[in-house]
């Protein structure tokens, strides 16, 4: 049997930049700030800041969890961007800005926490289309 050491695999650097990305991307999505988030999981503010900082740690299991709890994702999808469903359970709405939401924004927010994963595929492609449309639109004029 050989002695040579097999190569160590660098896993915990993509796991620190796609955790680090997809919190941001979360965040962006739901339009709250690193201090929403910080109020309403009770991690202080400045251990999320390390989390999306230059270096982005990775947050151990307990904190990842409030993290996700809050966003309304699973920790699953924060370290992977896929979104594994073990249970069906609607985001926590209640981080949403409703200042900055109107009621029908609220309104597609709600009926797209309570559809399944295949249906919110078809809803985000209808989206990216009536976006496209849009955009052509507006610079059509």
């Amino acid at each position: 049997m050989s002695t040579e050491k097999l190569p160590q695999f660098q896993y915990v650097g993509i796991v620190k930049a796609d955790f680090k990305a997809f919190l941001r991307a979360e965040l962006d999505f739901l339009g709250l700030t690193v201090k929403d988030l910080s109020e309403k999981t009770g991690v202080p503010k400045r251990t999320l800041d390390c989390y999306l900082g230059a270096r982005a740690s990775v947050p151990p299991v307990d904190i990842a969890l409030k993290i996700a709890t809050a966003l309304g994702v699973t920790v699953e999808f924060l370290v992977t961007g896929q979104d594994v469903k073990i249970q069906k359970r609607p985001p926590d709405t209640s981080l949403l800005d409703t200042r900055l939401l109107d009621s029908d924004i609220r309104s597609i927010i709600q009926i797209l926490a309570e559809l399944g994963e295949k249906d919110i595929k078809t809803m985000l492609g209808l989206a990216k289309v009536l976006k496209k449309q849009s955009e052509r639109n507006a610079s059509a004029i």
